[in-house]
């Protein structure tokens, strides 16, 4: 049986402790000894709204076909198991195998809206990976930026180690190869962010000098590095009929914000 990050006392304390627990059906467990590369995919807001997001459930079900990744979930905690995790210095855990998110290779941050931005703070911080992507190193998880709000990505650039432009479906997979073969070969952290770089649809911020007009608009942006590319072009699924869709979703065990089977019939939002 599953060890869980949180005891008995602690999950009668707070609320909604299913939130927590994982196990759900459907959800993806594999022996951490037998992948290369640990990708902890969060949605940074409660369990419900992230278990309500259709694109999570795509990638989840995309990374995990693959044998040598094991994609795990990781959402939020509410302001009742943030109080206690921080009082307890429980670290922030992926809810599949309950280990910490520090020691996985990746953190991929979905980033939706903006209301959420504090919360990816609060993930970063309840997980013990530096805050600043400039004081992380080779022991830190790469922290990657996904979804709508990386079209406008400054406001957060420091706290990313790269941002991934446009539909998942599209380069991931090359980013994780890139990523296990500059891990076998005994690259460094830098070395990884400069491939990475070269790949279409990912922005690395580091490689990037950003200067801002008064009004806080920008003024110049110019790569900093050789690998960078001076314009990051959006990633986009040109044919859906092959795109990867999830045949048997993560069914929770607590009522979703939107409690409903979700079929994907087109791209984007028309709106």
């Amino acid at each position: 049986m599953r060890k869980l990050a949180l005891n008995d006392e602690i999950l009668l304390k707070i609320e909604k402790p299913a939130r927590y627990i994982g196990n759900e059906v459907n959800s993806v467990m594999k022996a951490p000894e037998k992948v290369s590369i640990r990708f902890a995919m969060c949605f940074p807001d409660v369990y419900e709204i992230g278990m309500s997001h259709l694109g999570i459930q795509i990638l989840y079900d995309m990374f995990n076909r693959r044998d040598d990744v094991w994609c795990e979930r990781v959402y939020s905690p509410w302001t009742d198991l943030d109080q206690i995790m921080r009082e307890q210095k429980i670290p922030l855990f992926a809810l599949e195998s309950q280990d910490p998110i520090k020691d996985f290779d990746f953190l991929g941050i979905t980033i939706q809206y903006e209301m959420c931005y504090t919360n990816i703070l609060q993930v970063l911080d309840l997980s013990g990976i530096p805050m600043q992507a400039a004081d992380r190193t080779w022991d830190d998880p790469i922290v990657i930026g996904g979804g709508p709000c990386t079209y406008n990505p400054e406001p957060l650039a420091e706290f990313f180690d790269l941002f991934y432009m446009g539909e998942g479906e599209t380069v991931y997979d090359e980013l994780l190869n890139v990523y296990k073969e500059n891990k076998k070969r005994g690259g460094t952290r830098k070395e990884f962010l400069e491939m990475a770089a070269e790949i279409e649809g990912i922005y690395v911020p580091a490689f990037y000098d950003v200067t801002y007009k008064e009004d806080g608009t920008i003024e110049s942006f110019r790569p900093n590095n050789p690998h960078a590319k001076e314009k990051i072009k959006k990633q986009v699924v040109m044919d859906m009929t092959s795109a990867t869709y999830p045949e048997k979703p993560v069914v929770p065990f607590i009522k979703a914000t939107q409690d409903r089977v979700v079929l994907e019939i087109q791209r984007g939002c028309i709106r």
